[in-house]
This record gives C-alpha cells, sequence and structure tokens, in this order.
C-alpha cells in the first residue's frame, strides 16, 4: 500500500484520517495541500478516481467563479488554486477517496 493524504493543517477531517492509518500502523505521506497543492499527475489520477466534481468544496471563496468554467478549464484552476479542494484526498495507487472513508480503506488493507 502507498498511501498519500493530502489536506489541510486545520482539517479535522484530515487528522482523522491520519489518525486512522497510524492506529493501523499503516505508512503513508503527508502533504499539506494548500502549501504544495497536487502535481498534474496526481491530479488526474484523483480525477479519474472520483470525478472532478467531488474533489471540489462548495464551501471555497472561489466556487463561485469555478462553477462557471468551462470543462477543458476546471483542472487548471484546480492546479492554481488549491483551496477550492475538498480534502482529506486519500491516495493508494490508481484508488482515492474524498473525506474521511474508513469503509473504503478498510478494503484497501
Amino acid at each position: 500500500m502507498n498511501i498519500q493524504i493530502f489536506g489541510k493543517s486545520k482539517c479535522f477531517d484530515t487528522k482523522k484520517a491520519e489518525r486512522y492509518f497510524k492506529e493501523r500502523r499503516v505508512k503513508f505521506q503527508s502533504v499539506d495541500i494548500l502549501q504544495k497543492g497536487l502535481s498534474k499527475g496526481e491530479l488526474n489520477s484523483v480525477i479519474s478516481a472520483v470525478g472532478i466534481e467531488a474533489l471540489v468544496s462548495e464551501k471555497a471563496d472561489e466556487y463561485h467563479l469555478f462553477k462557471y468554467l468551462s470543462p477543458e478549464a476546471k483542472p487548471e484552476k484546480l492546479l492554481e488554486c488549491s483551496t477550492l479542494y475538498k480534502t482529506p484526498i486519500v491516495r493508494n495507487g490508481k484508488s482515492a477517496t474524498i473525506g474521511y472513508r474508513p469503509d473504503v480503506w478498510a478494503k484497501w488493507e
């Protein structure tokens, strides 16, 4: 298993996700999404796993602009503006989840 957790340091669900894997002694890489963001390859992998709409937080300040973008422009905007993401984004190879999803993670073990 190659777990990556992309989240925000003040996000409660991100902390819960990290605790979930720590308790099970599963190694993971934690990435602060506000500082590092996602690479283009990581973003494409997550989009193919969950879809672009599931990835975007409707509570984000920039969402009112994002929702009117063309489908082709949306991934580029996500690469530019990491505050648009719902967190945590948990990746395991080509699989990914958004939010706290221990039911799915248990199947990865």
